[in-house]
């Protein structure tokens, strides 16, 4: 854990979701979430000091987009310091909501993938609503919008999206509920039906 993230958990502790940074295991098994094998744009919500940004930027391909929406301006600072000569990473310092007009100013039209570790459950339901909203219009369809949280309570508000799968991941300090809604592919996107949700067992690979 960096010095940096100590100091912004201790002076901003509701709006950081952990004491320490996502482990290697979790940084890598959400990247196995996302397909690599292709141009990607994704987006990523409250990346802190980066350590699933890296992880991204280094499987995806030349002509792929990241964009990286930071609140704290510390962490935002060190970001850009982070990728200064990365031009498929781009940080944006303000709220993710703005994602929809961040998008339009680089010309991109969808994200494949969003992802986001800001605890959720300390957002006002307006709020939450609001951007799980932008987050599913910003989607392509069959796009994937995935999350790492201490708690597992966004489902009740995500029915905008198709089908969600779930999993309980030990290997974290504290352990996460990683998820991944997606959104419904072209075919589907006008028929509003309940959403689809799948469970998997606790992992407590070593």
């Amino acid at each position: 854990m960096s010095v940096l993230f100590f100091k912004r958990f201790l002076q901003r502790p509701f709006q950081i979701a952990s004491i320490v940074p996502s482990s290697k295991a979790l940084v890598e098994r959400v990247a196995r979430k996302m397909d690599f094998s292709q141009p990607r744009v994704i987006a990523e919500y409250g990346p802190g000091e980066g350590v699933h940004s890296r992880e991204i930027a280094r499987r995806m391909s030349p002509d792929s987009h990241l964009l990286l929406f930071e609140l704290d301006p510390a962490f935002s600072r060190d970001l850009e310091g982070q990728f200064a000569g990365d031009r498929r990473v781009h940080v944006v310092h303000g709220d993710a909501v703005r994602l929809p007009q961040e998008l339009a100013r680089r010309g991109i039209a969808h994200c494949d993938y969003i992802l986001s570790g800001i605890p959720f459950s300390i957002l006002k339901i307006d709020k939450k609503r609001a951007l799980l909203q932008k987050t599913h219009d910003a989607l392509v369809p069959g796009g994937s919008f995935i999350i790492y949280q201490i708690t597992n309570e966004l489902k009740q508000h995500a029915t905008l999206f198709a089908h969600a799968e779930s999993e309980y991941f030990l290997q974290n300090i504290p352990p996460m509920f990683i998820t991944v809604f997606q959104k419904a592919p072209a075919l589907n996107s006008g028929r509003r039906r309940e959403m689809e949700w799948t469970r998997f067992p606790a992992n407590r690979q070593a």
